[in-house]
């Protein structure tokens, strides 16, 4: 039986048009298009975390609405199935489209030049108005400068106004204005240093077009943070803004279960759904149980050619996690630090949030952190918000990963400034002090963020210990220090060569499930002894070796020592 060729992933694509006549794989979100019809205010904004599918379905909604729209895009759709709306609205509508992420600079005036080259790029877009019959002399010189690179700051700040005032002349037909990713330029100013700036630029930009332009149609606004409208929306009354803890529109942005097992059934990855949920879902958007799209189809990509391949972290990839490492360096040693020792170990708690917040104070408080986590997707909400009171969990094992990852570095960091600590620690697992190894060992488990999860799988615990080991032993750079690496008849946990001393020690790291931590240390070193993990050092001359089994369980550890052999 010939096999039939599947569809591509479409990884990376935002295009809608692209992704259709292109013959990638699309899971159909224009059941957006009707809801918006049915419910629309006149501004929309939609605030979900990134690689949720915010600019794909931008593209959607400027494919379905614009003037000569292609209407065999939407063929075999939702929508298609809905003709009365197909009807009145496919293609009726002149569509002004931009997207500000890529407004990224050092500086506010490379920012300002930025944003004029979207208005320039839309503008050229529009070149139909150049021709125009309804358009005055007057008209066509106000869209020319909207076509100049050197446009004023006064122009940049009406231009969207301006455009949709002479596109609705020329048409007769009010505009629909999406706005893409709108709240990027206020994340980089915020960091570059050109926050002020930038908040006057944006405000007066959206003040124009969405607050008193008869010109609208509708707006629809997309972004990962719900901005303060004190910030950038003043005065704006009509705007309606759909966050990630809204019900309305909850099932459009994210990929649900049934979507999930329809992709996988497609692409005969079904026995993959249990590993893909648990390391993808766990999203809760308004009331529906939401999957990352970006991480699936990566996931899948991969599959596709390595059917083993183990899931990994995709999402980190596109940002720098910034907000999770300022937690945890601001958790401390009080509340903080235990509520977060809580989600990560699978558990919920119950959190005040404040959605409505603006750059400046996002980092001023950790109460404010807390928000910001659940806004960007780091967090998600269990049950029924009440009020404020949100009921807070890590989604998925992806994003505990990003969690743990931070715990380490910022383990490492600490580590390496206690330089005694250090060495103290270094000298007594060269000497064979096992009792001392333990109580020092303990004192660095007690200073970290504690993994006591019924979250992850045995495995993945002892793998949290064994990195901690490895941090402190990291630093110690004269000695060898090797993880994993295969020897005698398996892979040993730790090996570590000390040549001055003509030295080496063998580690064999257990988690204690039931507390038992002398018991797993005796399994640790009976381990060691089974498969022959000293048997690399012996290879190499290194006769005199210290084999060491430890067993941690929370904050707790054990040493235990074998008997010399060398």
């Amino acid at each position: 039986m010939q096999n039939i060729r599947k569809k591509k992933l479409p990884i990376g694509i935002e295009n809608f048009e692209e992704i259709r006549e292109e013959d990638f794989y699309y899971i159909d979100k224009t059941g957006l298009i009707k809801e918006l019809l049915d419910n629309w205010g006149k501004v929309n904004l939609f605030t979900r975390p990134r690689r949720f599918g915010k600019s794909l379905n931008m593209s959607m909604l400027k494919c379905f609405f614009e003037l000569n729209a292609k209407k065999a895009l939407f063929d075999g759709l939702e929508i298609s199935k809905e003709r009365a709306y197909c009807k009145k609205y496919m293609g009726k509508f002149p569509v002004i489209s931009v997207s500000l992420k890529g407004i990224q600079a050092d500086t506010y005036e490379k920012a300002r030049d930025m944003a004029i080259q979207i208005i320039n790029e839309e503008a050229r877009r529009q070149q139909a108005l150049l021709t125009s019959d309804r358009l005055t002399k007057y008209d066509k010189e106000a869209f020319i400068g909207l076509l100049e690179k050197g446009m004023d700051e006064g122009t940049l700040c009406s231009s969207l106004k301006i455009l949709s005032e002479l596109l609705q002349k020329h048409y007769n037909q009010k505009v629909i204005l999406l706005i893409d990713e709108y709240d990027v330029p206020l994340e980089k100013a915020f960091r570059q240093g050109y926050y002020e700036q930038m908040v006057i630029l944006m405000r007066n930009l959206f003040e124009q077009v969405l607050k008193t332009n008869d010109s609208l149609q509708f707006a629809v606004l997309t972004g990962c943070m719900r901005i303060s409208k004190e910030s950038i929306f003043t005065g704006l009354n009509n705007l309606r803004v759909l966050s990630i803890a809204d019900v309305p529109f909850d099932e459009y942005f994210g990929f649900t279960d049934g979507e999930i097992k329809a992709l996988l059934e497609y692409y005969q990855l079904s026995d993959k759904y249990n590993m893909i949920k648990e390391w993808y879902d766990g999203y809760q958007f308004g009331n529906k149980k939401i999957y990352c799209p970006w991480d699936v189809m990566n996931y899948c990509d991969v599959l596709r050619v390595d059917p083993d391949a183990q899931p990994r972290n995709y999402w980190s990839n596109t940002s720098s996690n910034d907000v999770v490492r300022h937690f945890i360096r601001e958790a401390g040693t009080g509340t903080t630090k235990r509520e977060l020792e809580k989600l990560v170990a699978g558990e919920i708690i119950t959190k005040e949030l404040y959605q409505e917040l603006t750059y400046k104070d996002m980092y001023r408080s950790i109460e404010n952190l807390w928000s910001v986590l659940f806004t960007t997707g780091y967090l998600t909400q269990r049950g029924k918000a009440k009020g404020r009171s949100f009921q807070l969990a890590i989604p998925n094992l992806e994003v505990r990963d990003i969690f743990t990852s931070q715990i380490m570095e910022f383990f490492k960091e600490n580590v390496k400034k206690d330089g005694e600590a250090l060495n103290g620690f270094c000298e007594a697992l060269k000497n064979g002090k096992a009792e001392e190894v333990e109580k020092r060992f303990g004192e660095y488990l007690r200073k970290t963020i504690s993994i006591r999860d019924t979250f992850v799988r045995k495995h993945l615990k002892e793998n949290f210990y064994h990195g901690i080991l490895l941090g402190i032993l990291g630093f110690k750079e004269s000695w060898g220090v090797f993880s994993s690496r295969e020897s005698g008849d398996g892979y040993s946990d730790i090996l570590i060569e000390i040549e001055e001393e003509e030295m080496g020690i063998v580690i064999e790291m257990k988690y204690s499930e039931d507390g038992e931590l002398e018991q797993d240390c005796q399994k640790a070193l009976a381990q060691i002894e089974k498969m022959r993990y000293e048997e690399t050092l012996r290879e190499e001359g290194i006769d005199r070796i210290l084999k060491y089994g430890i067993a941690c369980e929370k904050k707790r550890c054990r040493v235990l020592l074998a008997d010399s052999d060398g």
